[in-house]
C-alpha cells in the first residue's frame, strides 16, 4: 500500500501563476499511489500572478480517475464579487471510503501574526489488508500557539476513534443516520505541519498517551530510517531546505513501514511529496 502526500500550494507553477494539469501530470507519475493526500487545494481565489482561479478540487477529480475523492475546506469565504472562495485538503483514495469526517481544528486568538482556519480530513476506508483511517491536515505556519493547539487537538480525535475502534457503537438501524459505521485503529496522519523535526509540535504529537486503548503516533520517516535525519520537503533549491511534511502512524501500523522516501522532482510548489509504503 503506497500513500503520498503533498501541499501543491494551490497548483503552483515555477513561473508563479497556476498549472492544474501540471500537478494532475506529477501525481499521475505516482500511479502505484492508492492514496493521495493533497494540501492547500484552491477554489475562487486568484493566483499569484493575479490570474483568476478555477476549482482546482473539481479540476483534480476529473483529471484522477479511479481514485474517490473526498474535500475538506478550512476556509469557505466570499469573494469581493459574491462568489465563493474555498481553500482545504482534498483526498483520494483508490480503495472504497467507508466514511468521511471533517474536523475544524482549533483556532485560539493570536491578533500578533497572521493566521488563517485550519482543518483535518479523516476518511475510513476498505483496503485489502482490512480497515484504515487516514487522516489528512495542514497546520498553522505563522502562531506556535495555533500548532501546538492543532496537534493537541490531533490527539484528542485519535483518542476518540481508537475507543470507537475498541469499543463499536451500538447501531439503531441498519441503512439510516444511527447505522454504526466503524471507525478503524489502524491510522495514518500526512500532510504540511509547518513544524520541524524534534520541535515542540512534533514531540506533541508523538507524546504516549495515558490509557490502553490509544496507539501513539510514530513518525514513519524514523521508522524507516532510524539512523537518518529527516530529508528535506521545503525549498530544496534554496541554501536552506528544511521539512515540514510528514507521515505519522499508528503503533499497530509501524511494522508495516516499509519505506518513507521524498519525490524532488517538483519545481512549482515550494513542497515536496513525501511517499510512504506499508508492508501487508
Amino acid at each position: 500500500m503506497k500513500i503520498a502526500t503533498w501541499n501543491i500550494q494551490s497548483a503552483r507553477s515555477p513561473d508563479g501563476g497556476a498549472d492544474i494539469d501540471r500537478v494532475a501530470a506529477t501525481l499521475a507519475r505516482f500511479k502505484d499511489a492508492d492514496i493521495l493526500c493533497l494540501q492547500e487545494v484552491a477554489d475562487g481565489f486568484p493566483h499569484r500572478d493575479g490570474s483568476p482561479g478555477i476549482n482546482q478540487f473539481a479540476a483534480l477529480a476529473m483529471r484522477l480517475p479511479g481514485y474517490h475523492p473526498r474535500s475538506a475546506f478550512a476556509l469557505d469565504v466570499a469573494a469581493p464579487d459574491g462568489r465563493r472562495r474555498r481553500l482545504g485538503c482534498m483526498t483520494l483514495s483508490r480503495f472504497p471510503v467507508r466514511q468521511t469526517l471533517r474536523h475544524s481544528l482549533p483556532w485560539p486568538s493570536d491578533p500578533a501574526v497572521s493566521s488563517m482556519p485550519r482543518i483535518a480530513l479523516e476518511l475510513t476506508l476498505d483496503t485489502p489488508q482490512g480497515l484504515l483511517r487516514v487522516l489528512n491536515t495542514h497546520l498553522e505556519y505563522f502562531s506556535e500557539t495555533q500548532r501546538l493547539a492543532q496537534a493537541e487537538h490531533l490527539r484528542t480525535l485519535h483518542r476518540e476513534a481508537c475507543a470507537h475502534a475498541s469499543a463499536p457503537r451500538a447501531g439503531l438501524d441498519v441503512d439510516g443516520p444511527f447505522a454504526a459505521v466503524p471507525r478503524a485503529l489502524d491510522a495514518v496522519l500526512a500532510g504540511d505541519f509547518n513544524m520541524l523535526p524534534g520541535s515542540p509540535a512534533w514531540h506533541v504529537l508523538q507524546r504516549r498517551f495515558d490509557d490502553a486503548t490509544t496507539e501513539a503516533w510514530h513518525d514513519a520517516w524514523r521508522l524507516a530510517h532510524p539512523a537518518q535525519a529527516h530529508a528535506p520537503t521545503v525549498n530544496l533549491r534554496t541554501a536552506e531546505p528544511f521539512t515540514f511534511d510528514y507521515a505519522f502512524v499508528s503503533a499497530s501500523l509501524a511494522p508495516r513501514v516499509r519505506g518513507v522516501q521524498v519525490d524532488h522532482t517538483e519545481t512549482g510548489s515550494d513542497h515536496q511529496p513525501l511517499l510512504l509504503e506499508l508492508g501487508p
